[in-house]
């Protein structure tokens, strides 16, 4: 029992950050899904709110090739995780949380949005800066969280 009870601590946390991003994630697609369906809102500068579907990869490359990136997503979560769990760095573990809970954010649109086959559905993406690809916040948090882990086990 205190082998397992070591092991929830070393991960809630960890846990809890992917938690939470995969939350707020869905939740910013589905205001953005409805708030942003038959217009753009301008914030500051060149930063707007437009919302995009895209079925393809990152920064809407490789339209229609989401279903064979989704299963190469999920082979590369699973070698993520497995190294994530060799590390004492409990920064680079919560690093890894984030990532998974924004991947998993993408990846659950592709299985549930409209589309067609299998993981054939579309991403939200909705903050669009109008001089780099549109993007939304699993995207970023992915981004984020994999600089500072590369950081983390490249960097020291």
């Amino acid at each position: 029992m205190t082998v397992l009870a070591g092991q929830w601590r070393r991960w809630a946390t960890p846990l809890l950050a992917g938690t939470a991003i995969l939350g707020l994630d869905q939740l910013t697609k589905w205001w953005a899904s409805g708030a942003l369906e038959d217009r753009n809102i301008d914030l500051f500068w060149t930063l707007r709110l437009h919302l995009v579907f895209n079925t393809g990869a990152a920064f809407s490359r490789g339209e229609g090739l989401g279903p064979l990136l989704s299963l190469l997503v999920l082979v590369v979560l699973v070698l993520l995780v497995r190294q994530g769990a060799t590390t004492e760095d409990q920064v680079a573990r919560v690093a890894v949380g984030a990532i998974v809970g924004g991947a998993i954010g993408n990846l659950a649109d592709r299985a549930f949005r409209a589309g067609e086959g299998f993981l054939g559905g579309a991403v939200v993406d909705f903050v669009d800066l109008q001089w780099w690809p549109v993007f939304n916040l699993a995207d970023a948090t992915i981004v984020v969280a994999g600089g500072l882990l590369a950081w983390r086990w490249w960097g020291s």
